[in-house]
């Protein structure tokens, strides 16, 4: 592999343990339109879509503004309180910026929780750029996101990688040219996508094992 210069982070379920808030916002919402709640992998399986395509899915029959202010209301007034860096991402990220890789962010999340998370562990200093969903008209696995990244740091594709705990992650670096890098704490992809045609181009089971990628 080419020498790597670049490191592109996903946000929720990458840097930022935001599965509890993540769930308990879906069932929330399942629960005022439904009366019920859903299974929990079911809705892991969604993990990485952006919100409007999943609520389309899920509440057909609903109007889309109706179930994700439903979402959000929960979601907004509990997000602080709910989230936590993952073991040793911090770290990571701070050895990586000292070391003068160029390190970016590219979410399907919204700008507005992407900072709020970012600045409430002191992790904003660190990316250049922040690609969030309200900058693009296309989302992962198009590689738009990612290529204007990219694009912004000055950074190549064949010295760049993604690091994620989706599929989405994983085919948005694929289809943009760059390496992908999985996190072994990810909950959305299963043992055969692991091992499927579209596998990543390496596992690391803790932040710190991405130092011997690069």
């Amino acid at each position: 592999m080419q020498k790597i210069d670049t490191v592109i982070f996903d946000f929720d379920g990458t840097v930022m343990d935001t599965n509890n808030v993540i769930l308990n916002s879906w069932q929330h919402t399942f629960r005022t339109l439904e009366n019920r709640e859903e299974k929990p992998e079911t809705i892991i399986k969604t993990f990485g879509e952006p919100l409007e395509l999943t609520m389309k899915n899920f509440f057909p029959d609903v109007p889309v503004e109706e179930s994700i202010a439903i979402y959000r209301s929960y979601h907004y007034d509990n997000f602080g309180k709910l989230i936590s860096v993952f073991p040793g991402m911090k770290e990571l990220i701070r050895e990586l910026k000292d070391k003068n890789y160029k390190l970016g962010l590219v979410t399907s999340r919204l700008r507005k929780t992407t900072m709020q998370g970012l600045e409430a562990y002191d992790l904003l200093p660190y990316f250049e750029v922040i690609v969030t969903a309200d900058d693009t008209t296309k989302h992962k696995p198009d590689p738009e996101p990612l290529n204007i990244a990219l694009e912004k740091l000055g950074a190549a594709p064949e010295h760049s990688v993604m690091v994620g705990d989706t599929m989405f992650d994983i085919l948005c670096a694929r289809n943009a040219g760059v390496k992908s890098v999985l996190v072994s704490w990810s909950m959305a992809v299963t043992e055969e996508e692991k091992n499927g045609p579209d596998r990543p181009d390496y596992i690391i089971e803790k932040a710190e094992d991405l130092k011997e990628i690069l």
